[in-house]
């Protein structure tokens, strides 16, 4: 290895970046994603309610990486595999019918490198028979998907980590004698983002806004808005107030039609949600 690769191998933007496995079901893959992780130089693997234990296959398959092995944190849910990420992306075998920003493989490599420089970043690669499911999407700024040949576009896990993996490597690499420009606000992370988007769930029930078949639907739409504005703490926290405000108000018997100076400000009502919307 030259001196040059070496050092980016050793830049603290690859410690930033974390791959999680989501209820991943077979020990040997887990093991050679991990070997496609270290040969990139990438150490942050994490697990989200493995199906299967990490066994003789997994070292086997691993090759020298188990130690990413027995370092992988396991979490019980998404969420907490994600906790202080500023920046999600999720991965498919297909593209999908949602209104979602997409990444290619390069794209994606850039994007999280880029980020990656300023904080925590996760890249998300779902279970080898179904992917991610649309829920687990929503919790993501970005869907990558590596373009195939048409008509057969299954992937192994490995395979596809291995392709991100690459494409993070190569981008750090284009980086590395460029200087990082500084962002002008911090995204909250992960965590408190998903904070608010319990809260605002809790606050639109409280207060009658959503009608229960068409709930999911609006919150959906919501994460799609607050994942594209990527809201920083400070404004999260703005947010929750004003909930937790409206909330307050609803118990003590106000009206939302109630301005301060007495006059009507007209009560609120869902908006159309015609079937075709996603």
């Amino acid at each position: 290895m030259s001196e040059s690769t070496d050092r980016m191998v050793q830049n603290p933007s690859l410690d930033r970046i974390r791959f999680v496995l989501v209820e991943p079901t077979h020990p040997g893959n887990i093991g050679a994603v991990a070997r496609a992780m270290k040969t990139m130089g990438l150490t942050r693997l994490h697990l989200v309610n493995p199906r299967c234990s990490l066994d003789a296959e997994a070292i086997a398959r691993a090759s020298g990486a188990d130690d990413l092995l027995a370092a992988a944190p396991v979490h019980q849910t998404l969420p907490e595999a994600l906790a202080g990420c500023r920046l999600v992306v999720g991965t498919s075998a297909r593209l999908r019918h949602l209104d979602w920003p997409q990444l290619d493989p390069w794209a994606c490599g850039e994007r999280l490198v880029a980020e990656a420089a300023l904080g925590e970043v996760a890249l998300i690669l779902g279970r080898e028979s179904s992917g991610l499911s649309n829920d687990e999407l929503a919790r993501c700024q970005y869907l990558a998907h590596i373009p195939t040949a048409p008509g057969f576009s299954s992937l192994n896990l490995a395979a596809a980590a291995q392709v991100f993996a690459y494409e993070v490597f190569s981008a750090l690499a284009a980086r590395s004698r460029q200087p990082v420009e500084a962002a002008q606000t911090e995204p909250a992370p992960a965590d408190a983002l998903e904070g608010l988007h319990v809260h605002l769930a809790e606050a639109l029930k409280d207060l009658g806004f959503t009608h229960p078949e068409q709930s999911h639907r609006l919150l959906h739409r919501l994460r799609r808005l607050f994942n594209r504005a990527r809201p920083d703490a400070v404004e999260v926290n703005i947010l929750r107030g004003i909930l937790s405000a409206a909330q307050g108000r609803k118990r003590r018997g106000a009206t939302v039609s109630d301005a301060p100076d007495g006059s009507t400000l007209g009560t609120l009502s869902p908006p159309e949600l015609g079937s075709s919307q996603q």
